[in-house]
């Protein structure tokens, strides 16, 4: 019996990829050291793993962004504006790379990004592939084979990973008509084959093919391509060890498929689907060994022993223990680092961190079952089983996870908890009367840049080096100067800017009762981004006004209004660490609640508008469509139920940013917000033809500029994408923002970009006025 882990994570444990990326695009830094830190990172990583006694160690599941882009870089699949950043003399392959991530706006070239969205049902963002008719590929990298390479001359034999080709091209997307991108597999395996090839040539006995895919619902043509494409990598290496991995859902019916494919190993996700257990021994074959995803890959719970030995010893005597592996669920890139980086006890009580395990927590625990699965019962090992019942209990019967009246407040809900008073039509002419907002009306999606200086009052005052009067005079100072500024500029719907916030779900998890916190529990959501996730453990309640204090002050200097800014409940799940031991649902209406006594206190406050950011709804939905109906209503109604306190000429606002609502467009139109802001400038406002399709009955704000990227459009491409929304949605139900909020941009580009989308919005307006005159 062996131990595998499918990919480490890459940010490093002081998030030093982040600073010194961030660096390097400052032009801070050079490239040799954005380089070094690289290959620092992935050395410890390889070693942690072989000093922790894993068996079969992954390579190439490093990556500098993003590894869905790592392999757009390696079979040469980069779109064709970028083109003229590859002739730029002095520019590395690795500016090509971040190029493509963020955009290029110098050389005297101005490049847009390529997309980005939700990895699956997860918080990562991958840059979306750009597929063409007929597209040819070659192997334009060879990232995959230094790093193999870089491992062995450590006297580590590694796995590269690689995503499998069917999820890669499924990951993608068509840019022009007349083709399917499964289509493309015939031009991309020849060089999958080359990879293996060179790989072979340097010693490589294992490689990874991720294909999460073979979890989600499949044509026909998909499912072919799947068998097509493992035959023909089966007949060009008879003998090369093969690992097929899944994750995040069951293979359902799938089932047959994954285990007729000509590998070695299949993983599957015993966490998330612990019911497709039975059904793949069934039908797996005679020699396929079965890797059991035991330890939880996106969540922070310690491995309960006793229940992961009772699956491993049932799995040993069906298949045999030769048979069987032992891993993570998934990549671990979805932990945080280290449970030792937590040190402070006033933020972390040791009473909750005995319940926690992070990645590398999750290595050991990996080695430790498979010790204690082989009957090693040294005395350490039993000493570690011992220890895990203990913990396991005292969580269970923790005071701190149970408050009754928060459970009898859910039990207690009636139907006119999630039902706004009137229709939306009736609600919109009453908004009107109050707000009088004109036709595009301009608004952002609610933070402003978070300079070093804002950051540095936040680390002083919980240092205690400032005290709690001197900071709240600091970020008055700067509300107000965001909020004088929006004026000058004619913004017509303001936000207080948020600067007293450190991330749009930790600042809200600090002021709930059932939730806890880390110093350095931090992981990627993309790129350089880091956040780090609350941990939900317990019941959740709101003992006091979160953020009525900052929105009613930002009010009193405007004669504008001034938009109150909630994260709404099912993002503050999805982009928290949940608790385990209740229903998500559960959870989610608790929090639901929570938010909705918020909403009230601001409208009694002054605040007529008011917008509860929901993200992560989408990226929420399962992953099989068969389970979305029951998902869509719990996550709709919580929602609903944060929203629905208020009166009729009040506002509410959603946000939603870098998903796909094709499918679940009738959901978003039940969740019933007076305004829906969506991410659409990087698919060129592609995502509102769904809208339209639909005949969406509210108001919409389609992103006219993309604030991941650090470019500064002009006026008229973002008057080129309103005039686009404007073929497909009335004119009375647009209005105009940022894709999303601005916390993570400079000044500098920030004013530049909205002083351009006001002028935008302004042009607009003029255009119709001139247009009715006539």
């Amino acid at each position: 019996m062996l131990t595998q882990n499918l990919g480490y994570p890459r940010i490093g444990g002081q998030r030093e990829l982040k600073k010194v990326c961030e660096n390097y695009w400052a032009g801070k830094t050079g490239l040799q050291n954005v380089l070094t830190v690289g290959k620092n990172i992935r050395q410890e990583n390889w070693q942690l793993q072989k000093e922790a006694g894993i068996d079969i160690i992954p390579s190439n599941d490093f990556s500098y962004y993003d590894h869905v882009l790592d392999h757009s870089l390696l079979f040469g699949a980069i779109p064709k504006r970028y083109h003229d950043v590859i002739q730029k003399k002095g520019n590395a392959e690795t500016d090509l790379y971040f190029a493509m991530a963020r955009g290029y706006q110098k050389d005297g070239l101005d490049i847009v990004a390529m997309e980005m969205t939700k990895w699956f049902d997860t918080n990562y963002h991958y840059i979306v592939p750009e597929f063409y008719k007929d597209q040819q590929f070659k192997l334009f990298s060879t990232k995959i084979i230094d790093e193999f390479y870089e491992a062995k001359q450590l006297g580590i034999i590694t796995k590269p990973v690689l995503i499998g080709p069917v999820s890669y091209l499924l990951l993608g997307k068509e840019k022009e008509a007349g083709f399917q991108r499964i289509d493309l597999l015939k031009n991309l395996l020849p060089v999958y084959i080359d990879i293996l090839n060179k790989l072979k040539s340097f010693g490589m006995e294992w490689v990874q093919f991720d294909e999460p895919f073979l979890s989600m619902d499949l044509s026909e043509k998909e499912q072919q391509a799947f068998i097509n494409t493992y035959k023909q990598l089966r007949k060009e290496f008879p003998f090369l060890k093969i690992v097929l991995a899944t994750y995040f859902e069951s293979l359902g019916d799938n089932t047959a498929l994954a285990a007729s494919l000509p590998v070695n190993v299949l993983h599957i996700d015993l966490v998330r689907a612990p019911q497709q257990l039975n059904e793949i021994i069934g039908q797996l074959p005679e020699k396929t060994i079965l890797s059991l995803g035991i330890v939880d890959g996106r969540n922070i719970w310690k491995n309960n022993f006793d229940q992961s030995l009772a699956v491993i010893q049932q799995v040993k005597e069906k298949l045999g223990p030769e048979r069987v592996w032992i891993a993570p669920s998934c990549s671990l890139i979805h932990s945080p680092c280290d449970l030792n980086n937590e040190k402070n006890e006033k933020v972390l009580t040791a009473e909750i961190k005995q319940w926690l395990s992070f990645a590398k927590q999750k290595i050991s625990e990996v080695v430790l079952l498979k010790n204690l699965s082989e009957d090693n019962s040294g005395i350490g090992n039993q000493h570690k089983l011992a220890e895990n019942r203990l913990i396991n209990e005292a969580r269970r019967s923790s005071a701190l996870i149970h408050n009754p009246s928060v459970k009898q407040r859910v039990i207690n809900m009636t139907e006119k908890d999630h039902k706004r008073i009137s229709s939306f039509q009736t609600r919109k002419q009453l908004q009107q009367q109050l707000l009088n907002l004109p036709l595009f009306a301009t608004t952002t999606i609610g933070s402003f840049p978070q300079t070093a200086e804002v950051r540095s009052w936040r680390a002083q005052f919980k240092k205690g080096s400032l005290t709690i009067s001197e900071y709240n005079q600091l970020i008055e100072e700067e509300t107000s100067k965001a909020v004088k500024w929006q004026e000058e500029i004619e913004l017509d719907v303001l936000v207080h800017g948020e600067f007293e916030r450190n991330d749009m779900v930790e600042y809200f998890g600090e002021q709930l009762a059932g939730f806890t916190f880390t110093q350095n529990g931090w992981v990627q959501s993309y790129g350089s981004r880091c956040v780090k996730p609350p941990i939900i453990y317990g019941d959740v309640s709101r003992p006091e006004a979160m953020t009525v204090k900052w929105s009613a002050y930002a009010q009193s200097l405007t004669s504008k209004w001034m938009k109150g800014m909630l994260t709404g409940p099912v993002t503050i799940l999805q982009w928290s660490f949940v608790r385990n031991d209740q229903p998500r649902s559960e959870t989610c209406t608790q929090i639901a609640l929570a938010i909705r006594d918020e909403v009230c206190d601001l409208e009694v406050a002054g605040i007529k508008i008011i917008q509860i950011d929901e993200p992560a709804i989408r990226e929420g939905l399962p992953l099989r469509k068969k389970d979305w109906e029951i998902y869509l209503e719990w996550a709709v109604k919580a929602f609903r139920i944060s929203a629905s306190g208020v009166q009729d000429n009040t506002q509410i606002h959603t946000h939603m940013c870098y998903s796909e609502f094709n499918d679940i467009i009738s959901a978003i139109a039940n969740m019933d917000a007076d305004v829906i802001t969506i991410e659409t400038s990087r698919s060129q406002m592609e995502l509102l033809d769904v809208f339209a399709d639909f005949k969406y009955p509210n108001d919409i704000g389609p992103g006219v500029y993309d604030i991941h990227s650090p470019r500064i459009p002009k006026r008229e491409e973002m008057t080129h994408l309103l005039k686009k929304a404007q073929a497909v949605i009335p004119d009375s139900q647009l209005w105009v923002n940022p894709d999303c909020g601005l916390k993570t941009r400079g000044w500098d580009e920030t004013k530049k970009a909205l002083i351009e989308m006001v002028s935008a919005a302004k042009e607009m307006r003029e255009t119709v006025q001139t247009a009715l005159s006539v």
